[in-house]
Parts: C-alpha cells; structure tokens; sequence
C-alpha cells in the first residue's frame, strides 16, 4: 500500500515533494525499501501512532509547506496543484486545507464522493476508471477541513505544537489539530474539491489500543468533537467565502458544554 503511495505521488503530481515516510516496526521489508528509494524517513520500533509520527516527520521538513497523507490514499493527477493554487491566494499562515477524498463505500461523510468503488487494494485497483472518473469529476469545494490529505504552513503548525501526543495513538487527533488552529486564530477551513485522492479504506487501526479520544475532546476543550465539526466548522456543507465561520455562545453552546461534561466524565 505505502508503495503504491507513493508511486501515485511520483506519477500523478506537478510538484516535486520531498517524499517523508513513518515507519512503524518496518519488518516487513518497508524500512528496507525506503532506503532503497533513498526517501526521507522516521522509524520506531512500535507503533508510535500517528501523532508522534507526524511531528517527527514535519522536523524533516525542508519546505514552508506540509502535507500530510495516508498510505493507503492513491492521489490522483493534479491533486497537488488544485491545493497550491489555494494556497497561493491566501494572505498569511493562518488557514487549513484538505483534499477530497473519493471512497468505494457509502458513508456519512459529506466530504467525500463516494460510493465510487475502483478497488479495495493494490492488487484490484482500476487506474483507468479511476482516471477518467477524477478527470470529469466536479465536486465543489466545501467548508470544514480537518483530516488527510491536508495542508498546513509549517509556521503554524510549529506554532500550535504539532499534533497533540497525549491523543496518542490519534483517535481524534484530526479534530484536536483543528481546534488548536481554531485557537490560534484560523478560519479559513477549507475543503478543496479539484484536489481528488481515491481513499482505499484500508483500516489498521484495529491493530492498537485506542485511546478514547471523544472523551479526551470533550475534557480538553470543554465542548463535544461533534459540535465542533458540525456547527462551528460546518464540515461538509458548500464552500462560502464570504461566511465567516464563529463559535457563537447562543443556548445550543451551553448545551453542548453540559453535554462535554457528561462525556468527560
């Protein structure tokens, strides 16, 4: 999957990026092969979880710009300039961007296009449809962004620590990261529908201890993860430039402290 990765990266983008690789354990022959590749990389013997991944990997950083990708995301062609033409626009380090992921499987996820299966691995993937398919889909850009494929300037993300290791191994790292931009002053959370990966799924979170992250939330920021991404964030409804996103203090505010309560408890 990591191999296929990034051959996508190599094949389907219009920047060169310096290529960064986790390696958790690495028996497998990955540790191997990175070097082989001669890519960048940061290595732990267990599986250190996707924060102090992260954070490791943005120290190797030799750019003003980081993305952070799953391995078991194909990217599609031209995925990375839709993101920097975004980019390029904005004035200053505060703002957030996401790709738009395209998935075989029907979810709740506004964000994505899907169902659109093109495979569930490697080995089943059809490049050609998935090819055409990215190339005539118009999916409108959307307001929320908050996980991978994601954008950040490294200023701001040195600025807010990184990812919170305490999240570890990052059941809701995505929403903490968010929010720690939220109070750093971002407001400009958006979801870039011409930037396309098609997102395989391929789950190995079941493999590790989860933390439980929904109640860590709720403790830390004094609100539920579920209202911050649905009323303040407004995740997945349609980009509007124009509407400024807001933490408003009305009753369903202190409602959904009362309710972060409980969940801390």
């Amino acid at each position: 999957m990591l191999q296929f990765c990034i051959e996508a990266i190599r094949l389907n983008s219009e920047f060169d990026h310096q290529i960064i690789v986790h390696v958790n354990e690495g028996t497998d022959g990955t540790l191997l092969w990175i070097r082989n590749q001669q890519l960048d990389y940061t290595y732990s013997a267990a599986n250190a979880g996707v924060c102090y991944a992260v954070n490791a990997m943005a120290k190797l950083a030799q750019t003003d710009l980081l993305l952070y990708l799953n391995d078991d995301m194909y990217v599609c062609k031209g995925w990375d300039a839709a993101l920097r033409s975004v980019a390029a626009q904005m004035d200053g380090p505060l703002w957030y961007l996401s790709g738009t992921m395209i998935e075989p499987l029907a979810s709740k996820n506004a964000c994505a296009v899907a169902p659109h299966d093109f495979g569930r691995s490697p080995d089943h993937f059809m490049k050609p449809e998935l090819d055409a398919f990215a190339a005539r889909c118009k999916k409108p850009d959307w307001t929320g962004a908050c996980w991978p494929p994601s954008l950040v300037s490294k200023t701001l993300f040195d600025a807010v620590g990184g990812y919170s290791v305490e999240f570890s191994p990052g059941m809701y790292s995505d929403p903490d990261f968010a929010m720690k931009l939220w109070k750093a002053g971002v407001r400009h959370f958006q979801g870039v529908g011409g930037s396309l990966v098609y997102h395989f799924m391929s789950r190995s979170t079941g493999r590790v201890r989860k933390n439980d992250g929904r109640r860590q939330f709720a403790a830390k920021w004094g609100i539920p993860s579920s209202y911050f991404y649905r009323t303040v964030l407004r995740l997945g409804r349609p980009w509007e430039p124009d509407r400024k996103l807001v933490m408003g203090k009305g009753l369903g505010y202190w409602l959904n402290r009362l309710k972060a309560s409980w969940i801390a408890r």
